[in-house]
């Protein structure tokens, strides 16, 4: 297989952390027989910086001609005050809706080995955790009608829904559902929002489509208690822009560190998708060896697995970081209490080694 992605290493630790993740692909591709071409794309505040925007149209065109895009990280203190049009982030926003991706899928994981790292108790959390988050990516409030009166004492954003944008999210969810544990939650406010009673009228139409799957319901503020009170409750989520962001962020930290966890933003498959780790820039640590790389890594498993349909693969590199992990190596935001302890070990290692460690696994 001869596919193309287009590298998108942005600002802070992203540069440090997708070059590990081209490492590991380039070992699978190896393994496997395959080959993959990259193409470099200059997007986030070290745009602004060449170019004077966060997203040139050139820059978009790359990835929009690629087969996949893997994403570092954008943003950081250095473009505070910058123009709101012209803040790093908006690189994000642009690089999904000009790749037309509209569902976010960011798989939750606690890694066994990383237990001690949870803040939640033993008997909550059990043998682990496993949630896939499913979030509306291109509607909702983040996208409504908005405004701020000419006083600046009244500001106004709308949520606003269409049928069909809740229903290819909600076909997602069942879908995946369908493939892990059978069982979709759906997460709203119908008790009071107009757009949420729209959710649950649009899952119930399709539901019956997918009998193998169990379909419920929780309002947003039950579900972030639920979350925490008893996640293991949960097997696939499904709901709206905002509250995704929430439970997606909420979810990220009970399973012991957001240095771990993937994400991958899916459209209708005409067009490639778009793989990235939850976690920020964190400029004060970039350059300096310091980051998890394995959120990347991860993320370019997703890669191989949604848009080049390599299940196989994919779970190589999955494997492979539960390898690593097995054998009792960490970086510094997964290390715990344990860490003077893995120092003296020599088990406390920086981004390129834990990126080489996973090569050598696989």
């Amino acid at each position: 297989m001869n596919k193309t992605i287009a590298l998108v290493p942005g600002d802070g630790i992203g540069p440090d952390v997708v070059a590990e993740a081209v490492n590991v692909l380039n070992a699978v591709a190896k393994k496997f027989g395959h080959s993959f071409s990259y193409k470099n794309v200059i997007a986030g505040g070290c745009a602004i910086d060449a170019f004077g925007k966060p997203l040139p149209d050139d820059q978009l065109a790359i990835c929009k001609n690629a087969d996949a895009v893997l994403l570092g990280a954008v943003g950081g203190p250095k473009w505070d005050n910058v123009a709101s049009e012209l803040r790093p982030e908006k690189a994000l926003l642009g690089l999904r809706g000009g790749l037309k991706v509209y569902a976010n899928l960011r798989p939750a994981v606690m890694f066994r080995q990383l237990s001690a790292a949870c803040p939640l108790k033993n008997e909550i959390v059990g043998n682990g955790l496993d949630i896939l988050i499913v979030r509306e990516l291109t509607g909702g409030i983040y996208f409504g009608d908005r405004g701020t009166s000419e006083d600046g004492r009244t500001a106004w954003d709308t949520e606003k829904y269409t049928w069909p944008e809740i229903e290819r999210i909600v076909r997602l969810g069942f879908e995946a559902a369908q493939k892990r544990q059978k069982r979709l939650c759906v997460v709203d406010k119908a008790n009071i929002l107009n757009s949420s009673q729209l959710w649950r009228r649009v899952a119930e139409s399709v539901k019956g489509e997918y009998p193998d799957v169990t379909l419920s319901y929780l309002y947003i503020d039950n579900a972030s208690m639920q979350l925490v009170r008893n996640p293991q409750q949960f097997d696939v989520i499904a709901t709206s822009n905002m509250f995704g962001d929430i439970l997606s962020d909420e979810a990220s930290q009970i399973t012991g560190s957001i240095g771990m966890l993937a994400s991958a933003s899916l459209g209708d498959g005409s067009g490639p998708g778009l793989y990235e780790p939850i976690h920020g820039s964190a400029p004060d640590i970039a350059g300096k060896d310091l980051a998890n790389p394995l959120a990347t890594i991860l993320s370019a498993a997703m890669l191989l697995r949604y848009d080049f349909k390599l299940e196989n693969e994919a779970k190589a590199i999955e494997a492979a970081v539960d390898a690593v992990l097995d054998a009792g190596w960490r970086t510094g935001d997964i290390a715990g209490a344990d860490r003077d302890a893995l120092q003296a070990s020599g088990k406390l290692v920086g981004t390129k080694k834990m990126g080489q460690l996973v090569v050598e696994a696989l």
